[in-house]
């Protein structure tokens, strides 16, 4: 029934029809049924003349809009499939039925020129990171093709090849719709929202196995790369970002894990919270994965539309199932949308992207998109694969294959990593908000980098009563009233105060310190009240992003992360200035903490995974300025 039924979709050229296979599923799911496209995630029909109904939803990278971000704007839709059938196949009974012959290429070529985009990741290091607007950002380029088969049926080979040669990604899928097709095999699951339980999946660093595959040893030099492991916490705490303004509870982590694949294996932690929000609410909240945009989300995004030539359609968007649930509700599943080919009208598009750090070898970066096109084709079997890398990875392998991840050496090299974690993520956090400050009201002011999520989430659990507004819809009375302002972290410069973020910044900070009333300034903000008290504020040598220190904050050794390009600096043995307490570093003067009279600041990020001692600290600081 299901075959014949899949033939019928595949032989109507107006017909839409998706097909799933999930991680550790037998059977591949077939879901058909009619086209709707929306304008916005809150259009997505969950429900039609009172009815919940399933819905299948391709999520453009345009959609960042809806949360204020910038994109360009090529049109992808938001295109909805609401299901009337949802049908299950075994998958050996499938491979038979798909067609398996080879689909030729030709005309392949990058959109992007090496020499091009060589020079791209050149300017984003040295205009972006280098001037403070973040700690990464993923700029994407397009390997295109031409192909002689029709467009249904190569989409169904590569379905195929998927199937029969890849192994560990999340989603293995095909989505045929008139107009719009694609294919491929997500190793990521950006969110899940289950019967209240939302997860998050990040994953970063990436092994590519060597010719005779993975082994104990080579895996194991992978996985002690500091690199490699600072990588995946720094996209962690992007993602607990978004769930910290997603769950009540925050989010806990658990891992790291492995994810091993055919020729690839990924680190990955698991990200689980609870939330009463609507799944179309939460899945704005999470646009889009900090894997393929950057750090902090809302600069990636402008960083992205300066520097890539074209829209990005659906690349680093999502694939997203809603699907009705017992307790009246839906539940939602969603892949993000990478390592999938494009198709339409014969012509053939695989976007890849690399991501940029501070460190980045531009020629290196260009290998890197070689590398990821490669893997996808081979994949899909339209270039030779890398047999010699998946050799021991094969899912059909005589006897099977052990895990690697059994290897209880490698075991402990992956719980090691969590030595390095703050317990407040690691431990369940309860709903509990009963703290030391409890009845104090605390107005977070959001300089776009949402550490704010994490850090109202952990002033909450010290008792106050915490809102969040943006830079630009801050008010003065706002400001003055709140028995606790807390002045956010934020990309840029802090001397720059032509910037309109930057400007209003200091009003905020000057406002609070000339009324005597209770500041608490992070990041850039304390950068800025640094300056006010006539501090020198300078570049570093090295930007500190995603680096973990253990620093004096007065009197007191903290372990801490920081996010910073830009410093406060005193001469070293400097104690204090104006009448404010400073704790820097004996041998640079690099001010970390700031403390007088109804202030204090701090330059690290206590709220970050990497902040071991954050809680405590958050709670001195918060304990000084309201004193």
């Amino acid at each position: 029934m299901t075959l014949s039924r899949l033939a019928e979709l595949t032989a109507d050229p107006e017909a839409s029809f998706v097909l799933i296979a999930r991680d550790g599923a037998d059977t591949v799911e077939l879901l058909s049924g009619e086209v709707v496209d929306v304008d916005l995630l809150a259009d997505i029909p969950l429900t039609i003349d009172g009815t919940a109904r399933e819905i299948f939803a391709m999520v453009p990278y345009r959609q960042v809009r809806e949360r204020g971000f910038v994109a360009q704007d090529d049109g992808a839709p938001l295109r909805c499939v609401v299901v009337d059938e949802h049908l299950h196949v075994a998958t050996p009974e499938l491979l038979t039925a798909l067609p398996a012959e080879s689909v030729p290429l030709r005309d392949g070529a990058f959109d992007v020129s090496d020499e091009d985009y060589a020079q791209i990741v050149e300017t984003v290091i040295a205009d972006e990171i280098g001037r403070g607007e973040g700690a990464n950002f993923v700029i994407r380029r397009d390997y295109t093709a031409e192909i002689d088969t029709d467009d249904r049926t190569a989409a169904l080979t590569w379905f195929r090849a998927l199937l029969a040669h890849e192994r560990g990604a999340y989603w293995t899928f095909a989505v045929v719709t008139p107009g719009h097709i694609a294919v491929g095999a997500s190793p990521e699951a950006h969110v899940v929202a289950r019967e209240g339980v939302v997860t998050m999946n990040p994953i970063s660093g990436t092994f590519r196995h060597p010719a005779g595959g993975s082994t104990r040893e080579t895996l194991m030099e992978f996985l002690s790369s500091t690199k490699e492991t600072e990588e995946l916490f720094m996209v962690v705490d992007e993602e607990l970002k978004m769930m910290s303004a997603v769950c009540s509870d925050g989010g806990r982590i658990t891992g790291p894990h492995l994810k091993e694949m055919s020729r690839l294996t990924h680190t990955e932690y698991m990200l689980r919270g609870r939330s009463r929000l609507d799944p179309r609410d939460i899945l704005r909240e999470t646009m889009f994965a900090p894997t393929v945009t950057g750090s902090p989300m809302q600069n990636a995004c402008a960083v992205i539309r300066r520097h890539e030539t074209k829209p990005r359609g659906y690349y680093s968007g999502v694939a997203a199932l809603f699907t009705p649930n017992d307790a009246g509700g839906h539940d939602l599943d969603a892949p993000i949308l990478i390592r999938t080919v494009y198709v339409q009208g014969g012509s053939l598009s695989v976007p890849v992207g690399a991501t940029l750090v501070r460190h980045s070898d531009p020629h290196g970066e260009v290998s890197e998109t070689h590398g990821k096109a490669a893997g996808v084709l081979g994949a899909i079997g339209a270039i030779d694969r890398d047999r010699a890398a998946e050799a021991r990875q094969d899912a059909d392998e005589p006897g099977g294959r052990q895990s690697l991840a059994d290897d209880p050496d490698i075991a402990a090299l992956l719980s090691s990593r969590n030595a390095r974690l703050a317990d407040f993520w690691l431990n369940p956090q309860g709903e509990d908000f009963t703290g030391p400050f409890t009845g104090r009201t605390a107005h977070v002011v959001d300089a776009e980098d949402r550490f704010t999520t994490m850090l109202a989430h952990q002033l909450r659990h010290l008792g106050l009563d915490v809102t969040i507004t943006p830079w630009s819809d801050a008010r003065d009375d706002e400001v003055d009233s709140a028995d606790l302002v807390v002045a956010g972290p934020g990309p840029g410069d802090p001397r720059d105060g032509a910037d309109p973020r930057i400007a209003r910044m200091r009003e905020i900070v000057g406002r609070r310190v000339d009324a005597r009333k209770p500041l608490l300034a992070v990041c850039l903000s304390h950068q800025i009240l640094a300056d006010r008290l006539g501090i020198v504020l300078t570049p570093l040598d090295a930007p500190h992003q995603g680096l973990q220190k253990s620093v004096p904050v007065f009197g007191e050794d903290a372990s801490i992360g920081f996010y910073n390009t830009f410093t406060a600096r005193v001469a070293p043995g400097t104690t204090q200035v104006g009448g404010v307490e400073v704790s820097a570093d004996p041998a640079t003067g690099d001010v970390y903490a700031l403390g007088g009279p109804h202030v204090a600041s701090v330059q690290g990020h206590l709220e970050s995974i990497l902040s071991r001692d954050g809680i405590r600290t958050l709670h001195r600081l918060v304990e000084k300025a309201l004193a």
